[in-house]
């Protein structure tokens, strides 16, 4: 509903500068005032079920009884309304909950704070720099609490039947566990949807990885409505081929091909890099499965010498380092490497530089889920190329690909 000129002459009547319009009684809260009162006063209404003065007889003998002040802590200060009460002392406002002393706005703006990574003693700095109101701790912690429920309802949320690709990567945090900081790794599973759109279908964490770790976390998403996934992206995860194995048997498992590269140069001398670096690329670049195992057997005549480690170990993962060889080069660039999740992780990671550490998993695992909300808000746009990569799928995997 729009509102109208003479509305907004009557609220402007008065205004002479800034002052009128930000300040204690401003222009900005004199609309929020009135507007909360009334609605209280409709809630009270619809409850007796009578306006105020309305004469004839009446369904109940309760009745109005005056009023109550309350002051509200908002995004433009402090703010007294006058909440109406009933003689039963049965009324209690839907809008603003008995308890309440918070504006949902200034609950969003400690919110939007929590989410940019900033400490509780952070929170309180800026939100007395901004709106001049002091805040407890135990405030920021009330509102920051009630991220739970948002994500308990998250990851338990129904899935999508089908998820053409599926990154799977960890980034580690310091949480307090039995009296002491340890390293712990949050899990994170980053997809592609059919419709070419990124969303993440949950996140874990745990200690250690390992066949046991993964399969719970699979047999989770399969519980959740997941019935198959074409390609599981990972980064060497220790256990998760043989859990995808067993709860998808159909999913081709991909290994990120820029840590392979990684791995395989760590101890290469300076002086040899380039060189190694360049016959390794005619390995991932090949044409075809085939040409890329001509490659490899190149590679260890070559190198086997001076580095046996690097070509053995491409071997012993040939079957995860090959599935992407039947696309396009345009397709593999989405899906033959987890940068996608490896950015993601990098935002995740700027955000928690600020913490040196978390009291519990449940403070890591609320944060964590803030900043990926935010995150998420800016993929607009599918992958690149997602069209022909959804051709190429369905070609390739048949009747699994819906059309």
């Amino acid at each position: 509903m729009a509102i109208t000129k003479e509305v907004l002459d009557e609220l402007l009547k008065e205004y002479k500068g800034p002052d009128d319009f930000y300040g204690p009684d401003g222009i900005m809260k004199q609309p929020s005032k009135a507007l909360i009162e009334r609605m209280m006063e409709a809630e009270l209404t619809e409850q007796i079920g009578f306006e105020k003065n309305e004469s004839g007889e009446k369904e109940t003998t309760n009745r109005r009884n005056g009023k109550s002040s309350k002051t509200l802590r908002t995004g433009q200060g402090p703010m007294e309304i006058a909440v109406p009460r009933d003689r039963d002392g049965e009324f209690e406002p839907k809008i603003i909950p008995k308890h309440q002393r918070e504006w949902r706005g200034f609950d969003d703006k400690i919110l939007s704070m929590y989410a940019l990574g900033l400490s509780t003693k952070a929170i309180q700095e800026n939100i007395k720099d901004i709106y001049n109101v002091d805040i407890s701790p135990e405030l920021v912690s009330r509102v920051t609490d009630e991220v739970k429920g948002l994500v308990d309802e998250w990851r338990s949320r129904p899935l999508e039947p089908l998820y053409p690709v599926i990154f799977l990567d960890a980034l580690r945090v310091n949480i307090r566990d039995e009296g002491h900081v340890s390293k712990k790794a949050v899990y994170i599973a980053l997809s592609i949807r059919l419709d070419g759109q990124k969303e993440v279908l949950g996140m874990w964490i745990e200690q250690n990885e390992g066949s046991k770790f993964w399969m719970g976390i699979l047999n989770e998403l399969k519980n959740r409505g997941l019935q198959d996934i074409l390609i599981a992206a990972v980064d060497g995860l220790s256990g998760f081929p043989d859990a995808i194995n067993a709860v998808f048997p159909k999913t081709e498992v991909q290994l990120c091909i820029v840590h392979m590269v990684r791995n395989s140069v760590k101890y290469v001398s300076f002086k040899d890099r380039k060189a190694v670096t360049a016959d390794l690329k005619d390995i991932y670049l090949a044409p075809s499965a085939d040409a890329a195992e001509a490659a490899l057997q190149k590679f260890g005549k070559e190198w086997d010498n001076k580095y046996p480690a690097i070509s053995k170990s491409w071997r012993s993962r040939w079957s995860e380092v090959i599935p992407y060889m039947k696309f396009s080069p345009e397709i593999r660039k989405a899906i033959y490497t987890t940068n996608a999740v490896e950015s993601l992780n990098y935002t995740l990671q700027r955000n928690l530089k600020t913490r040196q550490s978390f009291p519990n998993d449940e403070a890591a695992m609320k944060l964590v889920f803030m900043i990926l909300r935010r995150i998420s808000k800016k993929w607009t746009m599918p992958i690149r190329n997602w069209g022909e990569a959804m051709h190429q799928f369905s070609v390739i995997y048949g009747d699994r690909v819906p059309l």
